[in-house]
Parts: structure tokens; C-alpha cells; sequence
């Protein structure tokens, strides 16, 4: 299992961990973002950190993995290979998350939600909405990394990380001076 310091190399050495001014999709801002589709990409990693994750969640009862588009995509499937059960994803639509592709949620099914990068959890929760609405059950919540600093809310299961990583972010009115005279890059998901 890799530690918090071999996670945070692999995302250096893969140069997933960008430096700079960053909003993050939660509208929170940073000096660091992880943008993990570049850690990813190497399917050697990917299925090692998944794998890893996996490994953590593996005691957990669930019939299916779900992630929301599009960070989560990637860590769903490969967290479900891992623990060999089915992957489906919530699309993008209109700015908020849905089931679409002919994806079903089986009423009293446990469902296993998968996300990349977790700050505030929003897209998280959009997704155990999903999954509620449709009758599932949200065994647990998995992540490669925890960047919240213990500001998650309370998503009514498990909440399983492969890595916490504490990364300072500010709130639009309260950014320092030296990061304000630094253009804010938006790389994440849209």
C-alpha cells in the first residue's frame, strides 16, 4: 500500500501537481492542484493507486461502482476491475449530474461512489443524490485524495481516502496578495 508521500511523488514525477493560482470547482482557490487525469493517463499507475484504493474498500459491501463525470471516471472503472464488479458513471448535463447512457440503479442495491479529487464533495453528493433517488444504497464514499482538511459534510456512509494531502485554499474574498497578483487558472472539470 503507498503511503501519503509515495501518492505525492507519483503526482510530482507525473507532474500532476501543478503550482500556481488555481480555482478549484468547489470556487475555492489554491496554490496547488492535482490534476489527476495526468497521473492517470499512465495505466500502470493508475491501476496501482486504484488498486491500492481498492484494497482499502475491499471489506465493503457493494454490487456496483459509481463515479461522476469526469474526474471520477477513470478511478470508478478501475476501482471496480480491482474489486470485480460493475462500473457506471453520472454525465454532465446542464451543469449538474444525471444517469443517462441506459445506466439503472437496482433499488436496495449498495453502491460504491469512486471520485479522483474530493475538496468539498459537492459532485459527491450530487452523486449519492443519484443514487437515493433511485433507490441505492451508498455503502461507502472512495477517493485518491482528500484535500478537504477535515471540511467534508457528512455523507451518511464511509468515507475511504488513499491519500490526505493538506492543501491551503482560500475563499474568493480572502485570497493573499502575493496569489492575487498571479492569474487564476481553472484546469479541472467543467
Amino acid at each position: 500500500m503507498l503511503t501519503n508521500s509515495e501518492i505525492l511523488g507519483l503526482f510530482r514525477q507525473t507532474n500532476a501537481l501543478l503550482h500556481g493560482h488555481f480555482i478549484l470547482r468547489s470556487g475555492l482557490h489554491s496554490r496547488e492542484f492535482f490534476q489527476c487525469a495526468l497521473l492517470l493517463q499512465h495505466t500502470h499507475i493508475a491501476a496501482q493507486v486504484c488498486g491500492d484504493l481498492a484494497e482499502k474498500a475491499r471489506g465493503i459491501e457493494a454490487g456496483c461502482v459509481i463515479s461522476p463525470a469526469l474526474g471520477g471516471m477513470i478511478v470508478g472503472h478501475e476501482v471496480a476491475r480491482a474489486l470485480g464488479k460493475p462500473h457506471i458513471f453520472a454525465d454532465k448535463e446542464e451543469g449538474r449530474l444525471v444517469l443517462r447512457r441506459g445506466f439503472q440503479i437496482q433499488k436496495g442495491m449498495p453502491y460504491l461512489v469512486a471520485e479522483d479529487v474530493v475538496t468539498r464533495g459537492g459532485r459527491v453528493e450530487e452523486t449519492i443524490a443519484i443514487v437515493r433517488e433511485h433507490g441505492g444504497v451508498v455503502a461507502a464514499v472512495v477517493a485518491l485524495v482528500d484535500r478537504s482538511g477535515g471540511n467534508l459534510p457528512d455523507f451518511g456512509c464511509p468515507f475511504i481516502a488513499l491519500a490526505e494531502l493538506v492543501v491551503e485554499t482560500f475563499p474568493p474574498d480572502q485570497i493573499p496578495a502575493d496569489l492575487a497578483e498571479i492569474p487564476a487558472l481553472k484546469p479541472g472539470s467543467k
